[in-house]
């Protein structure tokens, strides 16, 4: 009888210490002044989701927009040496309908807008990685490259051998992996390359004892530096998928080469993650060499994560679609936006711009997709062209803003790319490049299906039901 009573007595201060603690979280989530639906959402979590929700807000909950992985004053210093590179505004003449979005950009994140720079677009696998192998073997002096994703595969292998072939050379080479991104590689792979005369370093390394919000914040960047002369910024990671493709058809993206003096702002990008993770400060002329024109390129490389006051990229494409006159071409594999976001596109096809989205048939992430599906109808009801691709699946992160604005990188359309990953986008002010992106996006629509707005009304009850449901989480998908 009394070791019944001594259970009931535990159980009754579990039940105690959990409703303690539950409703402690959530008046921790109500004051920091998120936004109104995420907060919902947590705190529905919270309660629909017993004992689960608070385990899920412990990995993925924690706000650190407030915490700083790199001091205001590091920043600076290491940014100061590429925007000792930039030219004066005036002189570079940007397009004047984009001079706004050019000081906006400048203004939020210091990001100089480039002169002089040539820009190539790859959109499937094999190209992309022929030209970066051809680059990576031509490097005399130094390689930086980072990575979401950097699995051990044949194209993850081909990519190490090289790395290792050019340290054995006297090349310096530093890679940067996101330790979540990669997980699927073993350890044992990273270390080798190190033990090779690779400098390797994962980004925010995850162990059991420091698991908290480090699951959530993830590196999302692609970047390639080659002595500081060519690099590579993109959607495509390290993995064989961009080859081979998927069970339902080709793994479609997108990736471009930089040559010229834009380079600067990716070699900064790589810098910046690389003192934040590694603590080691890189910033001498041997890695910023002078650069001679190689095109008539305006490029601005913008970064944003989930550390800053303000979400860069985010209200750069706001500014964009904002100010389009003509057209908005979107290619994105989650369409998750924000309700500024969402206005923004709506706002631009009812003023008569046209407005073209594009998204994936079918996706490599369940939820999200589904979610994506439940704001086609916001988007349809202001007349904006909603295309599926249906050759497999559309990875390609690329926006084109009337005749000469170029958006492409490693940001997706979605909240988890605003708010919680560190990213980068290239801003790409050019008629020609224009034109390029504006070809592959005209191409995908071969491969694409117009969706109507009584197809979509016609989907069964549970269909929008499901929908709808995950709409509701979307803030923290």
């Amino acid at each position: 009888m009394e070791s019944m009573e001594a259970a009931d007595n535990l159980i009754l201060i579990f039940q105690i210490l959990y409703v303690v603690t539950a409703l402690g979280t959530m008046v921790v989530v109500i004051s920091e002044n998120r936004n109104p639906l995420k907060t919902i959402s947590w705190v529905l979590i919270l309660l629909l989701l017993p004992l689960v929700g608070l385990v899920i807000y412990y990995f993925f909950g924690e706000d650190s927009r407030k915490q700083r992985l790199i001091s205001h004053k590091m920043y600076k210093k290491l940014n100061r040496r590429s925007i000792g590179r930039k030219e004066l505004l005036e002189t570079l003449n940007p397009p004047a309908e984009h001079r706004g979005l050019v000081n906006l950009l400048n203004r939020l994140k210091g990001a100089p807008l480039y002169g002089g720079s040539n820009v190539t677009f790859y959109s499937d696998g094999i190209a992309k990685f022929y030209a970066l192998f051809e680059e990576l073997e031509k490097a005399k002096k130094h390689i930086h490259i980072q990575y979401y994703i950097f699995l051990e595969d044949e194209i993850g292998r081909k990519t190490r051998d090289i790395l290792v072939r050019k340290a054995a050379e006297g090349v310096e080479v530093r890679l940067i992996y996101d330790d979540v991104g990669s997980w699927k590689a073993k350890r044992r792979f990273f270390k080798e390359m190190q033990g090779q005369g690779i400098e390797v370093q994962p980004f925010l390394k995850v162990a059991f004892k420091f698991l908290t919000s480090r699951v959530n914040y993830r590196n999302h960047r692609k970047i390639v530096v080659i002595d500081g002369k060519v690099g590579f910024v993109g959607g495509m990671n390290i993995a064989d998928r961009y080859i081979y493709g998927v069970s339902f058809g080709t793994w479609r993206d997108s990736h471009i080469k930089i040559e010229g003096k834009a380079v600067a702002g990716l070699q900064t990008s790589f810098l910046i993650d690389w003192y934040s993770s590694r603590k080691e400060f890189l910033a001498s002329d041997a890695y910023y060499p002078a650069l001679e024109n190689k095109g008539d390129n305006l490029i601005q490389l913008v970064t944003s994560g989930p550390v800053g006051p303000f979400k860069d990229i985010h209200l750069g494409i706001l500014q964009a679609i904002s100010t389009a006159k003509e057209c908005v071409y979107i290619q994105t594999p989650y369409f998750v936006p924000t309700d500024a976001l969402l206005l923004a596109i709506q706002m631009a096809s009812m003023r008569g711009v046209d407005v073209r989205l594009m998204l994936p048939r079918h996706s490599d992430t369940t939820f999200v997709h589904i979610a994506s599906m439940s704001y086609l109808k916001d988007v349809l009801d202001a007349k904006v062209s909603v295309f599926f691709y249906e050759a497999g699946f559309l990875h390609s992160k690329l926006m084109v803003i009337d005749s000469s604005l170029t958006i492409t990188g490693s940001a997706n359309m979605d909240v988890r790319s605003f708010e919680h990953n560190f990213e980068i986008d290239a801003f790409i002010y050019n008629e020609g490049t224009c034109n390029a992106a504006k070809e592959i996006f005209f191409r995908d629509m071969e491969k694409s299906s117009l969706l109507s707005a009584e197809e979509w009304e016609k989907r069964s009850r549970f269909e929008k039901f499901k929908e709808s449901v995950m709409r509701l989480f979307s803030p923290l998908l």
